[in-house]
């Protein structure tokens, strides 16, 4: 599928092009779900996480007069058989660029499935309901639904007291310049979200690489929950959503035995307290609605309500080498 004619597509540079995508993708959030939703800090992550080199996984969609109209990228942090790709495009004049660069990333994801070394791999993308052309153009290339996503969020105004915590049950800061506590809090991570079926496992050295990699890190809203002094729950915050005055929730996980004892209600509280301490006005988070753990009952006690929802939908893409990777918008067959 080709750009329009005077078209063309180009590769990101992080030291001259970060403002321009950031500009387009803020035009791409604000048709979509009234706001800016993503930062300066979160493209420079996507074109530095792990495994992906800009020179190669990522593209920009230009128009004739030179003006950016689109951006894919992917995003395999482990180099696993799963895949998660992206294109925005600005909702004005970007449209003609989204299946193109759709193109693009599929042809790319079979290249790197056969250099990975796995014969097949799952891909995955998302958009939110009323992004209906690019919906329409995951669906004509063999996507299929798969499950809803919601991104909750809460006032800070009035918060209620925090809870008094059962017996045992202690909440503190993460010590971040401590190995020891460091790996409890990866081990409880990915302990926790192992019995949920998107995650992605990392090794500890491959978080630890990730976390010194993201450009800002606020040490002193990651919280650990200790039960008789043992560690067994957590809860890591982000920076992503500072320029919306916000406090950013991106991982909650307690381990399976100590659930349903008031640690995971007792983490988000102590987020909430810190974040509004800070004059932040609202607190937000992403939640898999179809989370075995039923974490979304848990925010919504909580007082966070659902701001919008995205749809998740994916499909097989064979390695290159292996078969017909990338007939684009012709082999549904393969869709789940």
């Amino acid at each position: 599928m080709d750009l329009p004619t005077g078209w063309t597509t180009r590769r990101p540079t992080l030291d001259d092009d970060v403002p321009a995508i950031l500009a387009m993708v803020h035009a791409s959030d604000i048709a979509a779900v009234g706001h800016p939703d993503f930062t300066a800090d979160d493209v420079r992550e996507a074109l530095t996480s792990p495994h992906v080199d800009p020179a190669v996984d990522s593209w920009l969609a230009v128009t004739p007069d030179g003006t950016l109209a689109g951006w894919a990228y992917l995003e395999n942090p482990n180099a696993g058989d799963r895949e998660f790709i992206e294109v925005y495009v600005h909702p004005e004049y970007g449209v003609p660029a989204q299946r193109p660069l759709l193109a693009l990333v599929l042809a790319r994801v079979a290249e790197r499935a056969a250099a990975f070394g796995h014969p097949e791999v799952t891909v995955r993308g998302g958009g939110i309901p009323n992004e209906e052309s690019w919906l329409a153009a995951l669906r004509e290339a063999g996507f299929g639904f798969v499950k809803r996503y919601a991104r909750m969020r809460r006032t800070l105004a009035d918060l209620p007291p925090e809870p008094v915590l059962p017996d045992g049950v202690t909440v503190r800061l993460l010590r971040a310049e401590d190995d020891v506590d460091m790996r409890d809090f990866h081990r409880i991570l990915d302990t926790a979200f192992r019995d949920t079926p998107d995650y992605v496992p990392l090794t500890y050295e491959q978080w630890r690489e990730r976390v010194a990699a993201l450009p800002s890190v606020t040490w002193d809203e990651w919280f650990v929950a200790s039960v008789d002094g043992v560690p067994a729950g957590i809860l890591q915050s982000a920076d992503q959503a500072l320029d919306q005055n916000e406090g950013w929730v991106k991982h909650l996980a307690v381990l399976a035995e100590h659930r349903r004892r008031g640690l995971g209600a007792a983490l988000l509280a102590r987020a909430f307290a810190t974040y509004a301490a800070k004059g932040r006005d609202t607190a937000g988070l992403g939640v898999d609605l179809t989370n075995p753990t039923r974490a979304a009952n848990l925010y919504t006690a909580m007082g966070m309500s659902p701001a919008f929802e995205v749809e998740m939908y994916e499909r097989k893409v064979s390695a290159a080498g292996y078969g017909d990777a990338v007939r684009v918008g012709r082999d549904r067959s393969s869709a789940t």
